[in-house]
């Protein structure tokens, strides 16, 4: 049995800026499912909010301002002083990542480049170029090797260890040594990103089945706001890969088939710069109501640069370039890019506070898989890298508090107990005689994007729901191809694909209680929002009859009374 003070599972912004932040007091192990650089961080592209006022169009910008436009955008469903924490956070953040050696875009008087973005009230978004996650990630985990963080590359948590209230430690799956291997230790982080890979449609990586929500809920860990998925409004047909909002944020177009600009009539102040959900919205719209384009890869709208003129597309989006080029043979130098919604973001995840602990002691959160609420029911683009890096430092923080005062000795009792459940899991999958697990995924997946997608209704959401039940029974007789451990990522994905139905059937069952429409869910039965009934939290725990069993929590108001949304 391996032994850590601190295990954090998970490689990306959240998980290495906790390790940075303890590594030199604590024995820290970091596992990560790739190699951290290759963690879906990587993949942000725009940028990082922070009210430095930098632009000339920003001198009045401060963090109150960005909170508020978090709140609004989140449709009041944010709580409210946690995103104060978040945006008082952000200056200090986006300048300690410069002065570890961040390169970000700068301004001809060398201050740190910003730009709009969607939803916001001035251009505070800091970036670099168009690889922005990239660099980040990679000035982190630089900082990472520098200070001796031990790093565990391809082991993949498959359980998480808790009994009677208290975290113990994982178990985790050594991919390449083919073993299963418990872990104990004082305090356990997850960083383990979203769940995009639930949806047929998706932005995200492979990697990002978020079997790390799953693992915890299946732990007893509550998670919160499932419902809220966000579709990015800007996705690549065919591939569905992300064509950042620093398109639109740099004066980009969307265009329907008449060759309009659509958007004013949907958010005729903010045009393509209207928060992500009414964006994605407003192009489904267009879409399902004939004024798309046709593809042999599907319906799709036109994302039109080619007036932004080569010289700035080759300075400040010199990736989105190069993928339209490598993926679909466009320049968009030179033709428009055809695009389509997809999912990309997870709002709700495992339930934490504002120093990203849980309820259960010993176990904390940050990033993606974690839910504190800072994004409510829609997140604004730019605050997604802001809240992995804040609540990755305030976890490390809170953690060093809670060893100080606390003396914590994790139990191997419940560790060995779990490790005998996992062998007997997996032994079983081994022997099974029913279906692959890609093809039960291919229909969890397309169920997903068809029944809980962009627009929702009652019966759609109850077809989602069977289907899931369904799913469910299939997966009890999944079979792998081979019983060799030793770098078996049919085995590892067989286990993860149990996680990943367990959470669609939060995201499903959260979509169909609540009866109105507020941010990224869009009930067409219940088009208006109902601030009298559902100002509050959806809480979700595994019930006795192993369905997710609902309850509600009330969202934290400080200065922000719910107003209209308007943009």
């Amino acid at each position: 049995m391996l032994s850590h003070d601190i295990i954090i599972v998970g490689g990306g912004l959240a998980g290495l800026r906790a390790a940075v932040g303890l590594c030199e007091k604590y024995n820290v192990a970091l596992l990560s499912k790739v190699h951290p650089i290759r963690s879906h961080s990587i993949a942000a592209q725009g940028g990082i909010n922070a009210s430095l006022a930098n632009h000339p169009d920003a001198k009045d910008d401060s963090w109150e301002k960005h909170t508020f436009d978090t709140v609004k955008g989140s449709d009041y469903l944010a709580d409210q002083h946690a995103v104060e924490i978040m945006c008082r956070q952000a200056p200090l953040i986006v300048y300690e990542m410069e002065h570890w050696g961040c390169p970000f875009s700068r301004f001809p008087d060398g201050s740190i480049a910003q730009r709009p973005f969607g939803g916001a009230g001035y251009p505070r978004t800091c970036y670099s170029a168009d690889i922005t996650g990239h660099v980040l990630l990679n000035t982190l985990y630089e900082r990472a090797v520098s200070k001796g963080v031990k790093v565990y590359s391809e082991w993949y948590v498959i359980a998480l260890v808790t009994d009677n209230g208290q975290c113990h430690g994982v178990i985790a799956f050594d991919l390449i040594n083919g073993a299963i291997v418990p872990m104990k230790s004082k305090v356990t982080v997850f960083a383990t990103g979203g769940y995009g890979r639930v949806y047929q449609y998706s932005t995200n990586a492979l990697i990002n089945t978020g079997s790390g929500i799953g693992i915890a809920y299946m732990a007893g860990v509550p998670v919160k706001d499932m419902e809220f998925v966000q579709f990015h409004p800007t996705g690549l047909i065919g591939t569905n890969i992300l064509m950042t909002e620093a398109c639109r944020g740099e004066g980009g177009y969307l265009i329907n088939n008449k060759n309009e600009r659509f958007m004013e009539r949907y958010a005729p102040k903010m045009m393509e710069l209207a928060p992500r959900d009414i964006v994605s919205r407003s192009i489904q719209t267009e879409i399902d109501e004939g004024r798309g384009f046709e593809h042999p890869l599907g319906r799709y709208i036109k994302l039109d640069i080619r007036h932004l003129g080569a010289q700035k597309i080759l300075e400040k989006l010199p990736g989105i370039r190069n993928i339209c080029i490598d993926f679909l043979g466009i320049d968009p130098i030179k033709e428009p890019i055809p695009i389509m919604p997809c999912q990309h973001y997870s709002m709700g995840g495992i339930d934490t506070n504002e120093k990203a602990a849980t309820e259960v002691k010993g176990f904390y959160a940050a990033g993606e898989c974690a839910c504190v609420s800072v994004h409510g029911a829609n997140r604004l683009g730019g605050n997604s890298l802001l809240d992995t890096i804040v609540f990755g430092k305030l976890s490390a923080i809170a953690i060093d508090e809670f060893l100080q005062e606390n003396n914590i000795t994790p139990d191997e009792k419940p560790i060995n107990n779990k490790l005998v459940h996992m062998e007997d899991t997996i032994k079983k999958i081994v022997q099974n005689k029913g279906e692959r697990p890609f093809s039960i995924h291919a229909d969890l997946s397309k169920n997903m994007s068809t029944n809980v997608g962009i627009f929702r209704k009652k019966d759609e959401l109850e077809t989602a729901i069977e289907n899931i039940l369904r799913i469910k029974a299939r997966y009890k007789d999944v079979r792998v191809s081979s019983s060799d451990p030793h770098m078996n990522y049919e085995l590892l994905n067989a286990i993860e694909l149990g996680y990943m139905i367990e959470v669609a059937h939060t995201i499903a069952i959260g979509a169909y209680l609540r009866e109105e429409s507020r941010g990224s869910h869009s009930r067409r039965d219940f088009p208006t929002r109902d601030d009298e009934k559902w100002l509050k939290h959806t809480i979700a725990r595994p019930g006795a009859d192993g369905n997710p069993e609902i309850s509600f929590k009330d969202v934290t108001i400080t200065r922000y009374q719910p107003m209209e949304r308007k943009y």
